[in-house]
Formats: structure tokens, C-alpha cells, sequence
């Protein structure tokens, strides 16, 4: 075989990787809207079809792992080639992650369909299409390896941290004004805590492009909302 060749299908494979990802990326940004409309309309079917939809996320992952484990076994990579596979694996696992929040968003969207709707739930879309667009614009910096972009999508990690915190004091204070309330609430806290989960995980997409793309890893803070952490980050962990 000649060392075109090599090269050739060495690249392939290279491409057939990132290819996955974003497929991955696509399916899991599907679930989250298709999870945040079974809430929204209260339609437990919808949500069934999300949680059943997860084992497709589950099995791109894998995929990634075996492409990526034939690529370090027999290619054995170097430099950006090496950053390339190791940052697929990375990323796959938190797009994983993201969407076992989605399904698990759908299944307490089960239990709220049988109980009466409470205000607050108006507030979760708007936090879910911030994570949504983080996303969208995470994966399109890992396509266009852009790593400026990416910093822009980890810096907006702040905004639904400030979001999360204003809706876990609302739905606290919904439930001590009225007892009946503390069940429906009660998911509601957990679906926003999910969302804001979702967050911290683009936030980590976004840290490995920095090193798939420089080599290095990301020595600035994290992105905060304001009271984030002394008041509200230990409550639903």
C-alpha cells in the first residue's frame, strides 16, 4: 500500500470521526428541545419518545470510542492528530452526559403532566434556548475549529447561572407560599438544575477546542453567575 494511500484513508477516518461528533451533537441538541416541548405542552408521549431516543445518543458514543480506539491503536497519532482524537473523546462523553439531562427532563415532564401547571415553568424555555444556542455555537466552533468562538460560548455560561439563580428563588418562593405547590416545584428545581448542568458541559466542550486548537489548556476561572456559589450550587447537586 502506498504512503498516499495511507494518508489518504489515515484522513478519513480523521474526518469520519469529527463527522460523529457532530451527529452526536445534532441528536442531542434535538432532545433538549423535543424534552423542553414535552414540558412546555404537556404531552407525556412526547417525553416517552425522548427518553427512548437517548439509547440513539448512548450508541454514537460508543461509536466514537471504537473509532477512536482503532485510531490510537493503529495509527498511533502525534501532535494535532493526537489532540484530535482525545478531544473527540472528551467531547462525545460530555454530549452524552447533556443528553441524559434531556431524558431525564422528559421523564419528570411524565409526572408533571398529572399534576396542575405552575407559573414558573414559562421561565425554563428561555433558559433552555440560551443552552440550546451554546450548543449549536460550540459545535459549530468545533467544526470550524475556532477556538475564539468556543471561549465566546464558555464565557456565556454565566448568563444561565444567573438564570438558574433567579428561578430557584422564585420556585422557592412559590412553594412557601402554598404547600400544594411544593411537588410540581419540586421537578421544576430539578429540570433547571439539569439545564444549568447542560451549561458546565458546553462549558467543557468548549475548553477542550481551546487545547484541540492551541495545545493548551485554559488557565482562566470559570464563568460564575452571582451567587451561585455560596447559595445555590450545593442545593441540587
Amino acid at each position: 500500500m502506498d504512503a498516499q494511500h495511507i494518508v489518504r484513508s489515515y484522513d478519513e477516518e480523521l474526518k469520519d470521526l469529527n463527522d460523529t461528533i457532530a451527529e452526536m451533537g445534532g441528536l442531542t441538541e434535538a432532545q433538549i428541545v423535543r424534552a423542553i416541548e414535552a414540558l412546555v405542552t404537556r404531552k407525556p408521549e412526547l417525553a416517552e419518545a425522548v427518553v427512548e431516543q437517548d439509547e440513539a445518543v448512548d450508541e454514537l458514543n460508543h461509536r466514537v470510542d471504537i473509532k477512536a480506539t482503532r485510531l490510537l491503536a493503529l495509527r498511533q497519532p502525534m501532535a494535532l492528530d493526537l489532540r484530535n482524537v482525545v478531544a473527540a473523546l472528551k467531547i462525545a462523553s460530555d454530549l452524552e452526559r447533556i443528553a441524559d439531562y434531556a431524558s431525564n427532563i422528559a421523564r419528570r415532564s411524565i409526572a408533571l403532566s398529572d399534576v396542575a401547571p405552575v407559573r414558573p415553568v414559562h421561565s425554563i424555555p428561555r433558559m433552555s434556548r440560551l443552552v440550546e444556542q451554546m450548543i449549536k455555537d460550540v459545535l459549530d466552533a468545533y467544526v470550524e475549529r475556532d477556538a475564539a468562538k468556543a471561549m465566546a460560548v464558555w464565557a456565556s455560561d454565566r448568563e444561565v447561572d444567573e438564570m438558574y439563580t433567579s428561578l430557584f428563588r422564585e420556585l422557592l418562593t412559590y412553594m412557601m407560599e402554598d404547600p400544594r405547590r411544593i411537588t410540581p416545584c419540586t421537578h421544576l428545581l430539578f429540570i433547571a438544575k439539569h439545564i444549568e448542568r447542560m451549561g458546565d458541559h458546553v462549558t467543557n466542550v468548549a475548553e477542550t477546542i481551546h487545547f484541540l486548537v492551541h495545545g493548551t489548556r485554559m488557565r482562566e476561572a470559570r464563568p460564575r453567575g452571582r451567587t451561585r456559589d455560596h447559595e445555590i450550587h450545593g442545593e441540587l447537586a
